[in-house]
């Protein structure tokens, strides 16, 4: 009987890593669904991750909308896929198991079938609570272990090794990984990821470690990758021949690049070695031709550009060059021999041949993930801070060091990534690093995200945080959002439901705009029609000439709110507003004592760097 492979497909949640899937709005969606009802993929990723944020973020849709009508048009026939970040679920914070609770069960009964689990900081106890839920309510709960890499530390000079300075051990091992897996199938997982988000996992690494999970656990293990750096294909095939179970892909015009392996490519190798995968080629094929339309739409409508695409390419219809046959061929014999170079760059040639993006040797050293890296990039060109990617992607590993050597993931990779920009930023400005920190860098440091792989110097804690001792968050003491009610939306609350309250709890802010926007919408659609008035012009709120001491904005961004009133008594060091960049809130202080004169901006405004946000007297 022939081996099977199971295929997970990301496209809808991670295509091109979120940038193609996240901005994908409901009606493009739905026009790929009939398809995917007939592809017979094993499992769906389609929600989790940067979606519930996104959609409502950038297209004012409903998260569990997104979650239902997929189930509704896909059925069972692929097991519907959400990424959570353990105690983090969705969201940047820790949250309660109440909160835990809720989403598991809510999103089982949308139509979930696995819930893949994993910690930004493998810290298994924080993933505990959504393994019980999920299980509870009857999902499967797919526990990922975060791959990453150590360092380069730089080699002791001739004086420091004559004092005994050594580098540093390696954290990272196999052995690190095999036991935090054993750890989580322990704990009831029913089957095991190696996450390598970074793509960072070369052909013989992964092969090594498929090998080890295989020999020690009993449970499926699944291998998922990136493509950005010029490993994702060939160490995806390198676990192929290891024996792994599943295998993550995204079709044609999603993949490549920083997503994942195509599907048609690895399509390609498991015919080559006898390997049956379930899938339905014929209805992938029709799903791309979806994509190809929708990808153009994308670069017309979000990105402003016209982003080079793959060569068509249908494995079922188009017959492949006979050296470009002979790649393929060649790739598997380098990989069933164990040759991690020769794997490496044929697989590296077929992609070029089809006009894949080349590896990305930035990405490669500064040993980010695509996503992180394509994040930066969009969000540095919202604020139109673009000039400072260079030096930011040069300040990850220092920045990481300092944090504990946390796996750059969501949402440590947002986290690390946002404080290597604002140190960036410091830098440009003459201000010494970490003089502005995002309230989540800070609590990252202080230990609320849980333990970090590597002890943070206590100086360096308290240079931050204020204290020495690591401080995990107390979910005792946290406090429900907000839930007004809205007289602008006929009186009605907020949040009416239990899963609008979920969405509340998760994204504070993005939640609160989303669902008083949709709530005022519904009120005014059911109120009789009136002639259109004209609108008074807006009167401009006179502002006295700036005298005293100002509080600038440090980095572009949108306020969130403003702490403080004009006439307020303030003290040097105060936090008197909240600025949201890149994702993460930062406390804006006063360098100076004194009484608040005049507030010059309001939340929701977006403001560049250096704007004055307020002036003292």
């Amino acid at each position: 009987m022939a081996r099977t492979l199971k295929i997970r497909d990301l496209t809808l949640r991670d295509g091109q890593q979120s940038s193609f899937a996240t901005r994908m709005n409901q009606e493009q969606i739905d026009r790929c669904l009939p398809f995917y009802k007939d592809a017979n993929f094993y499992a769906m990723e389609v929600w989790g991750g940067a979606v519930p944020d996104s959609v409502m973020r950038y297209l004012n849709e409903n998260p569990w909308t997104r979650l239902e009508t997929i189930h509704k048009a896909v059925g069972d026939v692929s097991k519907l896929t959400a990424l959570s970040r353990g105690r983090n679920l969705f969201g940047y914070a820790p949250y309660t198991d109440e909160i835990i609770d809720g989403f598991c069960r809510n999103a089982i009964r949308s139509g979930l079938g696995i819930m893949r689990i994993f910690d930004a900081l493998n810290d298994v106890d924080n993933v505990k609570s959504t393994i019980k839920y999920v299980k509870q309510y009857g999902g499967i709960a797919d526990c990922a272990v975060c791959y990453t890499v150590d360092p380069k530390y730089p080699e002791p000079s001739f004086f420091q090794k004559l004092l005994g300075k050594k580098k540093p051990q390696p954290v990272f091992t196999d052995a690190y990984f095999l036991d935090k897996a054993r750890q989580m199938a322990a704990l009831g997982a029913d089957m095991i990821t190696i996450k390598d988000m970074s793509g960072l996992i070369p052909p013989r690494r992964v092969a090594t470690l498929v090998r080890l999970l295989k020999q020690h656990l009993s449970i499926p293990v699944d291998f998922h990758t990136h493509c950005t750096p010029g490993y994702g294909l060939a160490s995806v095939l390198a676990a192929i021949v290891a024996g792994v179970d599943v295998v993550d892909a995204n079709c044609w015009y999603f993949a490549g690049g920083t997503g994942a392996p195509a599907i048609e490519l690895i399509h390609v190798f498991c015919k080559k070695l006898g390997i049956d995968t379930g899938v339905n080629m014929e209805a992938v094929a029709k799903i791309n031709v979806q994509l190809r339309e929708i990808r153009k739409e994308l670069n017309r409508s979000v990105f402003n550009t016209e982003k080079p695409e793959p060569k068509p390419f249908d494995p079922l219809a188009d017959k492949l060059p006979a050296e470009i046959d002979a790649l393929f061929d060649a790739a598997i014999k380098a990989a069933q021999a164990d040759d991690e170079q020769a794997t490496i760059d044929l697989c590296r040639k077929i992609e070029a041949y089809f006009g894949f993006p080349a590896p990305n040797e930035l990405v490669q050293k500064a040993e980010i993930p695509g996503g992180m890296y394509s994040n930066m990039v969009a969000q540095l060109q919202q604020l139109k801070a673009e000039e400072i990617l260079p030096r930011a992607m040069e300040l990850i590993p220092t920045v990481r060091m300092d944090a504990g050597l946390p796996p750059l993931v969501t949402p440590t990779s947002q986290i690390v990534g946002a404080q290597a920009v604002n140190c960036a930023l410091d830098e440009k400005a003459g201000r010494p690093m970490y003089t502005n920190k995002s309230s989540q860098f800070v609590g990252l440091v202080k230990g609320e995200y849980g333990h970090t792989p590597v002890k943070i110097d206590p100086e360096f804690r308290f240079r931050i945080c204020g204290v020495r001792e690591e401080t995990p968050y107390d979910t005792s003491k946290n406090q429900r959002q907000p839930n007004p009610v809205l007289p602008e939306a006929g009186g009605v609350k907020l949040a009416e439901t239990e899963k609008e309250e979920l969405l509340l709890e998760l994204f504070p802010m993005v939640a609160k705009n989303y669902l008083t926007a949709l709530k005022k919408k519904a009120y005014e659609a059911q109120k009789p029609a009136e002639a259109p008035a004209q609108a008074p012009a807006a009167a401009v709120k006179p502002r006295a000439q700036i005298t005293g001491n100002t509080v600038n904005a440090p980095l572009p961004g949108r306020v969130l709110e403003v702490l403080v009133k004009v006439g307020d008594e303030v003290k040097s060091g105060q936090e008197v507003l909240v600025l949201e960049a890149m994702k993460m809130e930062n406390s804006i202080t006063t360098d100076y004592a004194g009484r608040v004169k005049q507030i010059l901006v309001e939340a929701g405004e977006t403001v560049p760097t250096n704007a004055v946000l307020i002036e003292l007297e």
